[in-house]
Formats: C-alpha cells, sequence, structure tokens
C-alpha cells in the first residue's frame, strides 16, 4: 500500500515554506479529532455520521498524496452510507499510516 508524502502539500504551497507548515499543521490538528468521531461513530454503529467524518478525512488523505487510498476512502463512504462497513479494515490501515507519518512533523 502507498505511504503518505508532503508532495500534494508541496505543489499547493508552491514554495511557501510557511504556507506548506499552515496546511500541515491544520491536518495535524483536524485528523485526531476526525478520527475520534470516526471511531465512535462505528463503535455505535451510526454508519451515515461515520461516512461523513470518512468524506472530512478522504480530503486529508488526498492532501497526503495518497490517491489509490483516497479512492479506497470514497468507496468506504458510499459502503457506511447503506450501512456496509466492509472496508473498515482497509480504512483503519490507512488512518495508521497518516498518524505515523504525520507523527515524524
Amino acid at each position: 500500500m502507498e505511504q503518505p508524502n508532503l508532495s500534494n502539500i508541496q505543489s499547493i504551497a508552491r514554495g511557501s515554506k510557511d504556507f506548506e507548515l499552515k496546511l500541515l499543521n491544520v491536518v495535524k490538528e483536524e485528523l485526531p479529532t476526525e478520527i475520534d468521531a470516526f471511531e465512535k461513530y462505528i463503535k455505535e454503529g451510526v454508519y451515515d455520521k461515520a461516512s461523513e467524518m470518512v468524506h472530512k478525512i478522504k480530503h486529508k488523505i488526498s492532501l497526503l498524496s495518497m490517491e489509490q487510498s483516497y479512492y479506497t476512502a470514497e468507496e468506504f463512504e458510499n459502503e457506511l452510507r447503506n450501512n456496509n462497513p466492509n472496508l473498515l479494515m482497509d480504512f483503519e490501515e490507512i488512518l495508521k499510516k497518516m498518524r505515523i507519518f504525520l507523527q515524524r512533523y
């Protein structure tokens, strides 16, 4: 599976290290809260709310240049809307990689 990286953030920032840092900080600040909410909704079986959190997290997946993971998240989001959590383990692996990556910054 692919690994997160900063290439999309760097591209958006167009060489501005300050803007790059701001984008990275937004991801670092928002992602833990969104993951906590996602996990809460999954545990409670409230899949429509969990899908809303996947939608928010999906944009951070994109910022971290994880194209294939983005498509997995998109499919998972749609499945959750139909009360189908079959891709949960795949999505949790994506979240794990993101957490590990962000700990370095």
